[in-house]
């Protein structure tokens, strides 16, 4: 009886730690999203730039680029590259996650945006600079291309 108390007991507590391990990893890219949202927040405003990757100036793969370089994860510099290097596509929405349009629905990523919740997203736009807008503006609506969890 004891032997199967042991062993009940040592199989829950590895359940326990690979949860926890779970949860750890789950509140760190928490972290970095959210940070990353932070930071480009704070760039609110910021004009546009073609190949901007600072607050002096930003293009939509330069802001995206800066605020998770920021936040302590590495991307790719183009929103085609950022789109076609490793990690998967969610069929959810989650805070953080990157949103790629282009000129057609079939065409290669030419834009990329963070989506913040609630149906916005935060981007640097070639006419308005840093803004925040909502994903189902027709106009980017009509390009979404596709989305990726980093």
């Amino acid at each position: 009886m004891l032997k199967k108390f042991i062993v009940a007991f040592t199989i829950l507590a590895s359940c326990g730690s690979l949860f926890a391990a779970k949860g750890e990893k789950a509140e760190a890219a928490y972290n970095y999203h959210t940070a990353a949202i932070s930071i480009a927040k704070s760039n609110i405003g910021v004009p546009y730039r073609w190949g901007g990757m600072s607050p002096s100036g930003f293009d939509c793969s330069g802001l995206v680029k800066y605020s998770y370089g920021k936040a302590g994860r590495t991307l790719n510099r183009t929103a085609a590259q950022m789109y076609y290097g490793n990690g998967y596509r969610p069929s959810n929405l989650q805070i953080g996650d990157l949103l790629f349009y282009g000129p057609t629905k079939a065409s290669a990523p030419t834009h990329v945006a963070i989506y913040i919740g609630y149906g916005k997203m935060i981007m640097a736009s070639s006419s308005k600079g840093v803004i925040i807008t909502y994903t189902s503006n027709p106009y980017w609506h009509a390009r979404y291309i596709g989305v990726k969890r980093v």
